[in-house]
């Protein structure tokens, strides 16, 4: 059975862990050879996605300086020839404490807004040239279901992602008529890692969270990939400036 991602190549970046080491893994099953980019080692996600029977190429990003993202894209060409599929992970999600607005400093709103926001362009920005030369692409960005709600204890956390499903729409628009596609993921409160280990993510916060949920569980990162693979895949490829929503129906559009 041919898998749907043959031939494809995908660049995952925040892929060392949680939900980025998820989709490299993922879209290395369906077939696509991945380039995995963290601040931290993906040695580990490599394993992974080489254990699914696709290559893997790992390199170290910041998404947030313009030079490591082109190192990336330049060490994907080097690699694989090309990017077919780039999923806009990297984010400061897990890490952040719950609090209020006001107690929020200008510079963890900028860093958050700068990893969130301006990563997800900055890495656009640099794949989208290649994928236009190919005439076709797949640009999957990770926005949050916060963003659509309007999550409390966390402002810049949600303004990142409110700036993720603009960017995807406007990305579209543009794009469009290069054969690229742009859509978003809007997961809600996922178990990753990451999430598991912040203690400002009380028994209390995540009940509350499941119980605003038609499909009363908790979620996590394999509940995305179905998702996932189908914005990457061929199946999607009238579907553009979409944020799909995968959170148990917490978000009904």
């Amino acid at each position: 059975m041919t898998k749907v991602l043959a031939g494809k190549v995908a660049a995952v970046t925040g892929a060392a862990q949680g939900l980025g080491a998820a989709f490299a893994v993922a879209l290395a099953k369906e077939g696509a050879d991945v380039i995995v980019g963290d601040v931290a080692s993906t040695d580990a996600t490599c394993v992974g996605v080489r254990a699914a029977g696709a290559r893997a190429q790992g390199v170290t990003l910041d998404v947030t300086q313009p030079e490591s993202v082109r190192h990336f894209v330049q060490a994907a060409v080097d690699a694989f020839g090309r990017i077919d599929i780039l999923v806009n992970n990297a984010a400061i999600s897990g890490a952040i404490q719950l609090k209020s607005l006001i107690d929020i400093s200008s510079e963890e709103w900028d860093r958050v807004m700068t990893v969130n926001a301006r990563g997800t362009f900055e890495c656009t920005k640099a794949v989208a040239p290649l994928m236009k030369a190919n005439g076709y692409g797949k640009i999957i960005n990770l926005a949050s279901g916060t963003a659509i709600k309007g999550s409390p204890g966390l402002p810049h956390y949600v303004a990142s992602k409110g700036a993720i499903i603009s960017l995807t729409r406007a990305s579209a628009r543009e794009f469009g008529v290069d054969g690229i596609r742009v859509n978003a993921l809007a997961p809600g409160l996922t178990m990753s890692d990451g999430m598991k280990g912040n203690p400002s993510w009380s028994n209390d916060i995540i009940a509350n969270n499941v119980a605003s949920r038609a499909l009363k569980r908790e979620a996590v990162p394999q509940d995305l990939l179905g998702a996932l693979i189908f914005l990457a895949s061929p199946a999607s490829d009238f579907v553009t400036g979409q944020t799909l929503s995968v959170d148990g129906g917490s978000v009904m559009n």
